[in-house]
């Protein structure tokens, strides 16, 4: 089922076209991705989603309606930055986000999603950088919204403040939530993501599942082998290429290119197997790195 969907959304700044024409949908329970680079037009798109700020033409529908003002009651928002109210602990800042709201998810809940039980009693000012976020990421979770946006949330985490932040996304997941995330981390979006969407110059250049697309684009991986050892005018049954030294086959099935390589007496000595990922997808689309 469509929980969101946006239809042919405009934004222009004096004569940028931040946002140029795009559509998509994203699917009840599903993490779905919003990837690009700076400069892409993603934030304008967030933005216009999470009812910030109005598009010069185009439509965004919740639950198949019109979205008005009041759709920000009925979701959460984890900011890159958010300014708090000092000298409170974490449990009072829970407490006073969840008086601004007619509905609220019960305290205890908050905590035990979130895992705040250890800094619940804790000054705000003196949380490390995945405790804050788990902190805001439970601000963004007070309302019980069902669609939660969170922009780049572990951005400047440590590896394993970042791993228990994805374990966080997957349980909230599991409550039947919708998340809409954006990230400049590849390996977040790959790991976490149902569908995503990449755009490029405010258009959306693809969009699709990251296993589809990586597929569509790479096949199931690629097959390096030093090119002096493939004879000269030798055609494979998949796509190929001479690259840095070595002949790149985009295979389909790995192991019906290893037995053609063998029937063709080519030597494996050297052989490498490389499996591409969300950024080197956008690095072959755009010709730059997403992280």
């Amino acid at each position: 089922m469509k929980l969101l969907e946006v239809k042919d959304l405009v934004k222009h700044y004096g004569k940028v076209k931040a946002v140029d024409g795009i559509s998509f949908s994203v699917q009840e329970g599903s993490c779905f991705g919003l990837l690009g680079p700076n400069g892409a037009g993603k934030t304008t798109t967030i933005e216009i989603m999470e009812s910030i700020q109005e598009p010069d033409s185009g439509v965004v529908y919740y639950k198949g309606e019109k979205i008005t003002h009041s759709f920000k009651e009925k979701i959460g928002i984890q900011f890159q930055n958010t300014s708090l109210q000092e000298f409170l602990s974490v449990r009072e800042t829970l407490e006073l986000f969840s008086r601004l709201y007619p509905k609220h998810k019960p305290l205890e809940e908050i905590v035990r999603i979130c895992s705040l039980d250890d800094i619940i009693n804790r000054d705000n000012r003196k949380l490390s950088g995945g405790q804050r976020q788990r902190m805001l990421l439970g601000i963004a979770l007070i309302n019980d919204p069902d669609l939660l946006f969170l922009d780049e949330p572990t951005t400047g985490l440590d590896p394993q403040a970042r791993r228990n932040f994805w374990n966080l996304i997957e349980n909230i997941k599991k409550e039947n939530k919708t998340i809409l995330l954006t990230t400049h981390y590849m390996d977040e979006a790959e790991y976490l993501c149902d569908d995503v969407v990449i755009m490029d110059h405010g258009k959306i250049i693809e969009n699709g599942s990251p296993k589809d697309l990586l597929k569509k684009h790479f096949g199931e991986a690629v097959v390096k082998i030093p090119a002096e050892a493939v004879p000269e005018g030798l055609n494979f049954s998949c796509p190929s290429e001479i690259k840095d030294g070595f002949t790149e086959i985009q295979c389909q099935n790995l192991d019906q290119t290893i037995q053609e390589l063998i029937h063709n007496r080519i030597p494996l000595n050297g052989l490498m197997i490389e499996r591409k990922n969300l950024d080197s997808l956008f690095l072959k689309l755009t010709g730059m790195s997403l992280e």
